[in-house]
């Protein structure tokens, strides 16, 4: 009886210190792969790596991670082919079955989901936010973008007739999509009247419709769904074979 009590202490400590160790490892590993992926991109500031499920040297022996997190602050993606970028306040992506060599090189996810915040200010930079004339004597600009409620933007229309600003900028409901998975489009649901003057649709939509190209997300993530919340545009993002680095 007494040599079963030993057994049964030695096992709970041997399966603490399993534990222990398990636990300096991930972290350890979360650390190596931040700094890898860091690298990869070419980010500012090193992510958030979390990976999941235990024991993670089981994983490892394994050579395949069930999930890993990855959490990115103020990331540069590309707004289009003229070196332009746009900055992507938030993005997070939970990775699926990741194999990785034995130094972290390279790791790569059958498949990832997650989100990207877009804040109204940066989308508004796309925008034709200059003064373009729509009628005789009446101009019309982009001048702010909001949260119009039920996952519509809400776009605000600076607009001068005959030399003479509006009090107010006149507030149009659009709706917002993806499109080609790597581009964000804003399209008014209804046409303003401006002015008090009929004005002719295509007029209108030069300014009122835009689009937003985002490029060279993470491992080739690409864009599925998006839609207006109370910060900016929360756009939901998917990928295949993701490639986190080499």
């Amino acid at each position: 009886m007494r040599a079963l009590r030993t057994l049964l202490i030695i096992a709970v400590i041997l399966g603490a210190l399993f534990t222990a160790v398990d636990r300096v490892a991930v972290h350890l590993a979360e650390g190596e792969a931040a700094d890898r992926l860091r690298a990869s991109e070419g980010l500012v500031s090193t992510p958030d790596v979390d990976i999941n499920g235990f024991p993670f040297l089981t994983q490892v022996l394994g050579g395949s991670l069930d999930e890993v997190q990855v959490g990115i602050s103020d990331y540069q993606a590309g707004a289009g082919e003229d070196g332009r970028t746009i900055r992507i306040a938030d993005l997070r992506a939970d990775l699926r079955d990741v194999e990785f060599s034995g130094d972290f090189g390279s790791a790569v996810a059958d498949s990832a989901t997650g989100t990207a915040t877009l804040s109204y200010d940066e989308l508004l930079r796309t925008a034709k936010a200059e003064p373009t004339q729509v009628a005789p004597g009446i101009t019309a600009e982009v001048v702010a973008l909001s949260d119009g409620g039920n996952g519509k933007i809400k776009v605000g229309l600076e607009t001068t007739v005959l030399g003479t600003k509006l009090p107010e900028p006149v507030p149009v409901l659009s709706s917002v999509t993806v499109v080609d998975g790597n581009t964000v489009r804003v399209r008014a649901d209804a046409l303003p009247v401006l002015g008090g003057v009929e004005i002719a649709e295509s007029k209108v939509r030069q300014i009122t419709d835009f689009e937003q190209r985002i490029d060279g997300l993470p491992g080739g993530i690409s864009l599925e769904k998006v839609q207006a919340a109370e910060d900016g545009v929360e756009v939901t993002v998917t990928g295949k074979g993701v490639r986190l680095a080499g």
